[in-house]
């Protein structure tokens, strides 16, 4: 097998189970030395155990590869920047994040209550930034210093942020917000070397088993086991590696044999004036072209 991360070092977050586990190992076997992130914690989000990131570290020294575990909090500021520092006190450097962590605390909105709410965008949104931006402040300094460097994100999305779902409006829109986080970095950093790209798989998860219809994700009798994780992991060592320099701010759906390249909001249909601004009382009346083909109500 090739080596596309030969000498490259990456952090996984999230990443002593499911896909971050399997992405912290297909990064390990392309060359890369990996510090496994994960703080053991229950699916509900209790507890700690290093025993999984310490087990994914094993499996990847078995397979010759280097790797460190790692159980700071990347939702603490201050987690998160010890996090990076990890990586350059250990290897010397830095070239992949791949942030992966989150939690569910799935509810209909009016049943929610605030720690579900705050528990949920505290993982995903806040410990997706908190992480990028402590690396992307060294990676800033150091392309000041040299003219660019190597930086390669890769965030963790989902199709609930792209599309919305009922019963997780709280990971919707963590979700949501990932994708915008990804697409502003990739704005702010291309100048310095550094892509931004996100990915929302369909993979099957501690997570996935928890929800409603986990039965679609199930392992095939026979053929291709299209939701097995291993899969999404293959476009993030794609997306970290030398042949995606100019691949950034973009999104992929991806599962099995199927990786898909998505677009965010665009204008679809519009009505302009160039003479005045529309009143309501204006909408009103031609409410059926603002809309004109376009449906007035979200798929359900």
């Amino acid at each position: 097998m090739s080596k596309l991360l030969a000498e490259r070092v990456a952090i996984v977050t999230g990443a002593g189970r499911g896909l971050g586990r399997e992405e912290a190992l297909a990064l390990a076997a392309h060359g890369a030395s990996v510090i496994v992130n994960d703080v053991g914690v229950s699916l509900a989000g209790e507890g700690t155990d290093q025993v999984p990131a310490e087990e994914v570290v094993s499996a990847i020294e078995r397979a010759g590869g280097t790797a460190v575990a790692n159980g700071d909090d990347v939702a603490d500021w201050e987690g998160a920047r010890r996090l990076v520092a990890r990586a350059y006190d250990r290897f010397g450097r830095l070239d992949i994040l791949v942030n992966n962590a989150g939690v569910l605390r799935d509810r209909m909105s009016f049943n929610m209550s605030e720690d579900e709410f705050d528990a949920v965008l505290r993982v995903h949104a806040k410990g997706h930034f908190a992480t990028t931006r402590h690396a992307c402040e060294r990676w800033r300094t150091l392309a000041k210093e040299h003219g660019t460097t190597y930086g390669r994100i890769v965030h963790t999305a989902s199709e609930a942020g792209l599309y919305g779902t009922a019963g997780n409006a709280n990971y919707a829109m963590a979700k949501a917000a990932i994708a915008a986080l990804s697409i502003s970095i990739a704005r702010e950093m291309h100048k310095y070397g550094v892509t931004s790209n996100f990915i929302a798989p369909r993979a099957r998860t501690r997570m996935t088993d928890s929800m409603p219809g986990a039965e679609m994700f199930a392992k095939p009798a026979a053929g291709l086991d299209v939701f097995h994780p291993a899969w999404p992991a293959q476009l993030v060592v794609f997306l970290a590696s030398e042949a995606a320099a100019d691949v950034t701010g973009q999104g992929f759906v991806v599962w099995g044999g199927t990786v898909s390249l998505v677009k965010g909001w665009h204008h679809v249909h519009a009505l302009t004036n160039h003479d005045a601004a529309w009143t309501a009382e204006d909408l009103v009346a031609r409410k059926d072209d603002l809309f004109g083909p376009h449906a007035r109500q979200p798929e359900m």
